[in-house]
This record gives C-alpha cells, sequence and structure tokens, in this order.
C-alpha cells in the first residue's frame, strides 16, 4: 500500500468538505494499522509545538517586540511562582501576585477603572505571542470608542485564571479581562482565551466569570473576537454581574 497522502483534488468530496471544518487529522488514511508517515510526522511535529509553547518563558522583548511593548507601556508582574517548573506543579501559586507584584501594582495601577486589562502567559506563550498584538489594539480602540477609562495594562509571569480574583481586590476595576495562553492540542499551540469578570472578589469561582475562548488563526479571528468580548463587557457593566447568570445574544454567537 502506497504510504503517499492522496492529493486534496483526488479525495472525494464529502471527505474534501469535512476535513475543511476541522483542524482534526480525520479521514487521515493509514498504512495498515498505523498512521501514514505524513500524519505520524505531523503528530510529532504539533506535540512538540505544544511542549515547547508550554515550557517557553514570556519574556517581554523578546515575546512581543520592543516597539509593542514601548507603545502599550506594559507594566511587567509575576505571581508567587517563581519559575516554570514551579508554576505548572503548584498551580495555587500563580493565583496570587507576588509582595513585590502587589505593590507595584498599587503604586502604578490606577483604582476603578472602567476596563482593567491584564495579558497571563498560561499555558502557551506561543498563543500569547501570536495573539495579543492583533487583539490587543481592537479592544483598547473600542474601549475608547465606548468612552470606557481603561487601567494601566500589564504581563503576568507564571499566571492562572484565579488572578483574576487578586486583581479586582487590588484595583477595583468594573470589568476585568485576563488574556491568557490555553493549555495547546495537537490541532494548535496558538489559541487565546479571554476570562472577563465583574468586579471580581477573594471568594469568587469560575461561576463567577465569563470566557471566550480558541481565539487563532482556524477558530474566532482577533476583529470577531474583540466585538464579541466589549460587548460583553458592556453586557456586565448594565448587569452589573457576570458568570453563569450572564449569557451572550445567540446573535452573538458565530453561526
Amino acid at each position: 500500500m502506497s504510504d503517499s497522502p492522496l492529493a486534496p483534488e483526488d479525495l472525494p468530496e464529502l471527505v474534501r468538505k469535512i476535513r475543511a471544518r476541522t483542524p482534526a487529522r480525520l479521514l487521515a488514511g493509514r498504512a495498515g494499522a498505523a498512521y501514514r508517515t505524513g500524519t505520524q510526522l505531523e503528530l510529532r511535529q504539533a506535540h512538540a509545538a505544544a511542549r515547547d509553547a508550554v515550557s517557553e518563558e514570556l519574556e517581554l522583548a523578546k515575546t512581543f517586540g520592543a516597539p509593542f511593548v514601548e507603545r502599550w507601556q506594559l507594566l511587567e508582574v509575576r505571581t508567587k511562582a517563581s519559575n516554570k517548573e514551579e508554576y505548572l506543579l503548584r498551580p495555587d501559586l500563580g493565583r496570587h501576585f507576588d509582595d513585590g507584584s502587589r505593590a507595584l501594582l498599587n503604586e502604578r495601577c490606577p483604582r476603578d477603572a472602567d476596563l482593567q486589562i491584564a495579558i497571563g502567559d498560561g499555558l502557551s506563550v506561543t498563543a500569547v505571542a501570536t495573539q495579543v498584538p492583533r487583539l490587543l489594539p481592537l479592544l483598547v480602540g473600542g474601549a475608547g470608542q465606548r468612552g470606557w477609562k481603561l487601567g494601566q495594562l500589564f504581563v503576568i509571569h507564571h499566571c492562572r485564571v484565579g488572578v483574576l480574583n487578586e486583581i479586582g481586590e487590588l484595583l477595583d476595576p468594573k470589568v476585568v479581562l485576563l488574556l491568557i495562553g490555553e493549555r495547546p492540542g495537537l490541532a494548535t499551540a496558538e489559541s487565546l482565551s479571554v476570562y472577563m469578570a465583574y468586579r471580581p472578589r477573594r471568594s469568587h469561582t469560575d461561576a463567577n466569570r465569563n470566557l471566550i475562548s480558541n481565539i487563532h488563526a482556524r477558530g474566532l479571528a482577533a476583529p470577531v473576537a474583540a466585538e464579541r468580548i466589549l460587548n460583553f463587557a458592556a453586557q456586565m457593566r448594565k448587569a452589573q454581574t457576570s458568570g453563569s447568570m450572564l449569557r451572550e445574544p445567540s446573535s452573538a454567537l458565530p453561526g
């Protein structure tokens, strides 16, 4: 049996339609009982990319480039996880700022902003490096068009979603957005999530947050994501709540 994959034009129309709708490796063919060599190599490449995305350390100038950091005046803070290994083994440490970062945020960040945007490395620096430069200008521009007071932008090293609660306690913004790298899979290592909360507090859980995820080239495009995020933030401000009791209008969801 040939190990050469069929050219797209040689596939049946139904197979082409199915494979065009998902990055999953469906109907990829086989060589005996195994994947074809090409598919095996793609899987190994994707697995290596996922491992790199998780293990890479975020370095502002390297990750975003010095002009981007300068343009947005990104403040750099850290959680209690002192390195990537500790961050992976101790998720609880990634939910709290270290003492120096708490002091810096109190000193440099205005309180009671209408919208506070934070960027966290999460489980994929690759996703943050790829998606944040596309998404951040749209969010800042959209917030300005709505007349919202924007808080100081900052980047969090070794960040977990639960740090939202500390941001709320420290700075008391109306709505907090956390742009954070998703756990990478074998389809992509470039997927970003945006967790959102209205006036988050120490006692809050996932039930008090909302999420817009799968922001990447084959998922949710940055302009669509930005519009949904800003509209959802406006909905939170109006309802003065977030989480499981708040839903996006069905008209906002992709068809």
